[in-house]
């Protein structure tokens, strides 16, 4: 996947980083409503695989990021981490 190409998951229109080092979206996922945030994921110290999209919610049309996980305990660690 081309991290210029768009997709939809069902829920988001996604719009990868082209920072992610995996391109997949995986099973646990957080949508955070900054879509300007600077997110470091890789400073956070998270054990699993992650990626990073920017992200438009379809039922409402928010814009912002959509942070997936592939270990659910990292969206602990990311809940408790970032700060927009």
């Amino acid at each position: 996947m081309s991290s210029s190409k768009s997709f939809t998951s069902g829920d988001y229109q996604l719009y990868p980083s082209p920072r992610n080092t995996h391109r997949i979206l995986f099973e646990h996922q957080v949508f955070v409503p900054y879509p300007y945030a600077l997110i470091d994921l890789a400073a956070m110290g998270l054990k699993g695989r992650y990626s990073l999209f920017a992200a438009s919610r379809e039922a409402d049309r928010k814009q912002g990021q959509l942070v997936s996980f592939e270990n659910e305990a990292d969206v602990a660690t990311f809940n408790a981490r970032f700060e927009p």
